[in-house]
């Protein structure tokens, strides 16, 4: 169960952040759905609406709700959002040759183009990019390296997704965010639990199992979990380098 001092502490270390690297605010990109809207509340607590930027970046195929979604939160933290549609970066990738169309290959540059994008009007306006990931899809590694999964300040990478949706109701974001399907909108129709193939509270259930067990598996679920953990370890760890 979420409580106060927990989204406090979060805010402590954004408002931290910012201090330390002299920066004047937060972008972040919106999706309309639970984590960014999360991360995004945290980020006006902590700086104030007048410091928080919001990127809406949808390609083709992304749902025609998270507009809708991402203007709704937008008015409910009061804070602007620009709308940048990246398909013409994605065709200008097309030209390259042996390009090849496929969702993981394609769903995988738009993550890294939305990231390159946030980056470069967080340089310009002197602020941090906020990332949006969150402890269940960490453990998994169920980002793109280098793209989702890329950020200067990770506030709610520590929660579960469990969390983040408790955590929202504590925050007061609006019921249509908190309820809506979790999609990372990569092709038409996808969906989070679908593309991972098994609910979110029951890969919850079996991280925090893992956790008092030493990460020693005793269920099918637990071995599913370590399993992805293993073949996604490289996503969590700096790059190999010989040291000096």
């Amino acid at each position: 169960m979420i409580r106060s001092r927990d989204s406090d502490s979060i805010i402590i270390l954004l408002q931290d952040v910012l201090r330390s690297s002299s920066s004047s605010g937060f972008v972040i990109g919106l999706s309309g759905g639970i984590d960014s809207s999360v991360a995004a509340t945290l980020c006006v607590r902590a700086a104030g609406c007048d410091h928080v930027q919001g990127f809406f970046l949808p390609s083709a195929v992304t749902p025609s709700q998270d507009a809708d979604d991402v203007t709704l939160l937008a008015e409910f933290l009061q804070i602007p959002v620009l709308t940048i549609p990246i398909d013409p970066f994605i065709d200008q990738y097309r030209m390259m040759p042996g390009f090849t169309e496929t969702s993981y290959l394609v769903g995988n540059l738009m993550a890294r183009i939305r990231m390159t994008i946030l980056y470069y009007y967080a340089n310009q306006m002197n602020r941090l990019v906020c990332g949006t990931s969150n402890y269940t899809e960490y453990v998994l590694g169920y980002c793109t390296k280098f793209g989702d999964n890329a950020a200067d300040v990770q506030p709610i990478i520590h929660l579960q997704k469990s969390e983040v949706w408790s955590i929202a109701e504590h925050l007061g974001i609006p019921h249509r965010l908190i309820e809506k399907t979790p999609s990372a909108g990569l092709w038409h129709n996808q969906t989070d639990e679908n593309e991972l193939g098994m609910k979110y509270d029951v890969i919850d259930a079996a991280i925090s199992h893992l956790e008092e067990q030493g990460w020693e598996p005793r269920t099918l679920e637990e071995e599913w979990v370590v399993e992805k953990m293993q073949r996604a370890g490289h996503k969590q760890r700096p790059a190999p380098q010989v040291y000096r």
